[in-house]
């Protein structure tokens, strides 16, 4: 099973990259994460957001299809359901179970486009707190460790 993290943005500061690395290297050999990162489009003082957020879900909604026909969409977004790190191990393991590839949507600092929104199957909230996308990154890496560590019966979530 392979999951993607598509995220639109590109150019982490060192410590996004440093946490998301930690995390990313202690997932197990049966559960790929690949980071796919997409570029901001372009934004001004004037510069018309609607338009910049429809470019990066389209750039996305590419992503996406390069992953294949089997590619399952998960959006973060606000307004999704929130999970318990027990309810997201169980939906990995039936993630798992299903032979399927699965993509997690992270918008820019706007958010996610609504085509992007409107894909997705599932639609994942972290929180009701707005959060910076780039500690969306290492927050959604860190859970699905500990959420393949709760599948393994490992200490770490403990």
């Amino acid at each position: 099973m392979r999951i993607r993290i598509i995220a639109v943005g590109t150019k982490m500061p060192d410590w996004v990259e440093a946490g998301y690395a930690e995390y990313a290297k202690r997932m197990p050999r049966d559960l790929t994460v690949e980071m796919v990162e997409l570029p901001l489009a372009q934004r001004s003082k004037n510069s018309d957001i609607a338009k910049a957020m429809e470019k990066e879900g389209e750039a996305m909604l590419a992503a996406i299809e390069k992953g294949g026909k089997d590619e399952q969409v998960i959006a973060l977004e606000v307004k999704g359901k929130p999970w318990s790190t027990e309810q997201l191990a169980e939906n990995l393991a039936s993630w798992k179970m299903s032979g399927n590839n699965y993509s997690l949507l992270i918008g820019g600092p706007d958010g996610l486009a609504p085509a992007c929104v409107q894909k997705a199957s599932i639609k994942w909230s972290l929180s009701p707190l707005t959060l910076p996308h780039p500690l969306v990154r290492i927050l959604v890496i860190e859970q699905l460790y500990r959420a393949s560590s709760i599948l393994q019966n490992h200490p770490y979530h403990k």
